[in-house]
């Protein structure tokens, strides 16, 4: 169990921390986390110990209402903590996601026993990682399967997108039972059989421990089943477009961790190519553009993806009304595709403010383009624009793929 920084005290498991508490312990915090992120991108160095000290800092407890000891946050002020953190470190923002998008499940669709339950452990520090999709069959397909073996369970298959799950103390997961129906399940990280591997390949967002997960005739027991609670497959979650935004909330930080380094670099590093009538960096005229136009896009960004989230508030404040949850995913739709268009433009725009020195290694610039690329390959942005243009065309709603 690692420490937190000196300015930054040890929270008894019996405080409520405010909002604010919670925002001052992020300020605080985060720059100390950031410290060698572009390192740790480049070796592969995992960030076991910077996401424990944010669950040991309860900043993974934003949203867990005040009567469950939480702070009762927003889901904008959720939201803004995931930018900030992305803006560090975008890797540990989008490792945290599945702990976040379980809170959410849980306020939408769990009984009080449930919250109970898992809210005290968050308030008590623990992670929750995911060990949900599959390759080999269509997207979304899931082959693993579980079967009841006397009083309890066992399921057998292989995960290969399992966000997070190397940081987690609890891993959540889905089979399907003998009548094909999706049985969701979450189990202690360290159950016999449940075999987690540092394999993810993908060019960006190395360290979000998206791995392989084998489960290998791993016992779960009745108690571990997550109930579907009232869950309809015709209509839509208000998880979902939580889970949407999220996506952009990443890219929007990735985007202003962009702006940070442009100015640093130009400012300590840059100097006017040879034929600028300035003398320094900070007076190029093209290198003032480049960077005003970094700033621009990761401001659209920002202010897209947090006013999107403003309207998952409102769909809350409506008591989930069907027509204000189909207003927040189309306004989510609409930041994502600004706010990864925002992100892949900034990183390129990155290496204008200098000259071949801004592709050196030792800088690894070049993260923020391919976390930005990788982050986007999740939902591509153009079934955004074209679900949202024939939601203005023809009135009609968005998919219930889970993807809006």
């Amino acid at each position: 169990m690692s420490h937190l920084t000196s300015n930054i005290d040890t929270i008894p498991p019996q405080t409520r921390l405010s909002v604010t508490d919670l925002k001052l312990r992020a300020e605080l915090l985060l720059p100390d986390i950031a410290q060698g992120s572009a390192e740790r991108e480049r070796e592969r160095k995992l960030p076991y110990e910077q996401i424990q000290r944010l669950a040991e800092a309860r900043l993974l407890t934003f949203r867990i209402p005040k009567h469950y000891g939480g702070s009762g946050s927003t889901v904008r002020e959720a939201v803004q903590f995931i930018i900030d953190v992305a803006a560090f470190d975008s890797n540990i923002a989008q490792a945290l996601r599945p702990g976040f998008l379980f809170i959410e499940g849980l306020l939408a669709r769990s009984s009080e026993e449930e919250r109970k339950l898992w809210f005290s452990r968050y308030l008590a520090g623990q992670v929750v990682g995911n060990a949900g999709w599959e390759i080999g069959g269509a997207n979304g397909a899931v082959a693993t399967r579980i079967v009841r073996d006397g009083e309890y369970f066992r399921v057998n298959g292989s995960k290969y997108y399992s966000t997070g799950g190397l940081y987690s103390d609890w891993i959540c997961a889905v089979a399907l039972d003998e009548n094909d129906h999706s049985v969701f399940f979450i189990l202690p990280r360290n159950r016999e059989g449940l075999e987690l591997i540092d394999d993810f390949d993908a060019m960006g967002q190395r360290l979000t421990a998206s791995g392989t997960t084998h489960l290998n005739n791993v016992i779960v027991y009745p108690e571990e089943i997550l109930p579907r609670g009232l869950n309809d497959e015709n209509k839509r979650s208000i998880v979902t477009p939580f889970a949407q935004i999220f996506l952009g909330a990443v890219e929007a930080g990735i985007a202003r961790n962009v702006l940070r380094d442009a100015v640093h670099f130009v400012q300590e590093k840059a100097r006017p190519i040879k034929h600028s009538t300035a003398q320094r960096s900070v007076d190029d005229p093209y290198v003032q553009h480049a960077v005003g136009e970094i700033s621009a896009r990761a401001f659209a960004a920002e202010a897209a993806i947090l006013r999107a989230a403003e309207s998952i508030d409102a769909a809350w404040d409506a008591e989930l009304d069907e027509a204000a949850v189909n207003h927040a995913a189309v306004q989510v739709a609409r930041a994502q595709f600004i706010a990864v268009e925002s992100a892949l433009k900034a990183a390129e725009r990155l290496f204008d403010v200098g000259g071949a020195s801004t592709t050196g290694r030792a800088h690894n610039f070049d993260r923020h383009w391919r976390n930005a690329r990788t982050v986007a390959n999740h939902n591509p942005r153009d079934w955004k624009a074209a679900a949202v243009g024939a939601f203005h065309l023809k009135d009609e709603q968005l998919p219930l793929s889970g993807l809006f």
